[in-house]
């Protein structure tokens, strides 16, 4: 049986106008502002030997794998899921001996295995950038800053950069509040649940507070404070803090300290960016450490933004107005009209006429408007 023509697999789509020209738009808007902000472009490939991608991917993003085998090598390759894994390798092999720190910007497809409930698409559309060599408040600001700085650029208003602490409960338990190593894990899962009753069964009464410190960041860190009477927290507090006050003109700041799903390779610092009226997240990032395949590790903070809700929201759509240039007209108007700003259709024949929807005025000597 054959299939029906312009079927696609399943998850997959083609991007056609206006939306395909708005997702160009927004990746060169994340783009520009990384340059802006000293931040090197690199491009790795869609695919990459599976040995290799794998140990630098996060487990979740492993199940994410779609493999094939390369013809030429009789290797498995695979395409990637996320773009991160591939600069950290590129920062630990061929950018190695860069000074530190190092800054690269990223953006293109990734593929995914299966979709989601809240993302149907398997394609996705992933830009970011990787400050590498340093991962402390500092970074933390530059990066998270920058973000906003180009979601801003993209359209999206009424930012929320919600922040956590993915090795609270390691933390805690080396003194503040001691646990049994083989109980860590399932108390950081029982708290990302915010599953009171499973944490009580698990002995871990102390913990129970930290699931009502979650929400606008000065009352959050306010309970966090009381609950670290001990002061094992202090600089990570401290930390967000200094965070806050530098972010908080441009976006609301939260703190979800127990959030977790999605944040297992992070280390001090983890984040998510939301934005009024897109669904789900838009972008997510924090701290981690690149392993070196000579042995060691180096510290970064990086951040990766998810384009598509921002497409399917309406952004990143061209204000540009579109004028058709009669057959004959004088090149040297369409190109005095296209510095100016404006989009040129040509005719290519005689009699041709403004057809095209995306067109708004025809030249007859100045632009003149088409009913």
């Amino acid at each position: 049986m054959s299939l029906p023509p312009g079927l696609l697999p399943e998850g997959l789509r083609d991007r056609l106008p206006p939306e395909a020209g708005a997702a160009a738009r927004l990746l060169r808007a994340v783009y520009d502002t990384a340059h802006a902000h000293g931040y090197d472009r690199v491009a790795p490939p869609m695919a990459e030997f599976e040995e290799g991608l794998v140990g630098r991917l996060r487990p979740d993003g492993v199940q994410d794998l779609l493999r094939v085998v390369d013809p030429l090598s009789q290797r498995t390759l695979a395409l990637r899921p996320d773009i991160t894994a591939q600069i950290g390798r590129i920062a630990a092999t061929r950018l190695a001996h860069r000074a530190r720190p190092l800054r690269l910007s990223y953006g293109g497809q990734i593929l995914k295995l299966r979709a989601t409930q809240l993302r149907p698409e398997r394609e996705l559309l992933q830009a970011g950038a990787e400050l590498i060599g340093s991962d402390g408040v500092a970074a933390a600001i530059e990066v998270i800053a920058m973000a906003v700085e180009a979601l801003e650029i993209a359209g999206v208003e009424k930012i929320t950069v919600d922040l956590t602490l993915p090795d609270l409960v390691p933390t805690l338990a080396a003194d503040t509040f001691p646990l049994a190593e083989d109980k860590i894990d399932a108390v950081r899962s029982e708290l990302d649940e915010k599953d009171a009753g499973a944490i009580r069964a698990l002995g871990a009464d102390a913990y129970l507070p930290l699931i009502h410190a979650a929400g606008p960041v000065a009352a959050a860190l306010e309970k966090m404070r009381t609950i670290d009477a001990g002061g094992a927290l202090a600089t990570r507090l401290d930390g967000i803090e200094q965070i806050a006050a530098a972010i908080s003109e441009r976006a609301t700041v939260t703190l979800d300290p127990t959030e977790r799903h999605g944040f297992e390779y992070q280390s001090w610092l983890g984040f998510s960016l939301f934005g009024g009226g897109i669904s789900g997240e838009i972008g997510r990032g924090g701290s981690y450490s690149i392993a070196h395949d000579g042995g060691g590790e180096e510290p970064a903070f990086g951040v990766s933004l998810y384009l598509d809700p921002l497409v399917d929201a309406g952004l990143g759509r061209s204000e540009s107005e579109c004028i058709f240039l009669p057959f004959g007209t004088d090149t040297a108007i369409g190109a005095q009209l296209r510095a100016e700003g404006w989009r040129t259709v040509a005719a290519l024949a005689e009699g041709e006429t403004a057809t095209s929807p995306a067109c708004t005025h025809i030249w007859n000597g100045k632009p003149v408007r088409l009913a």
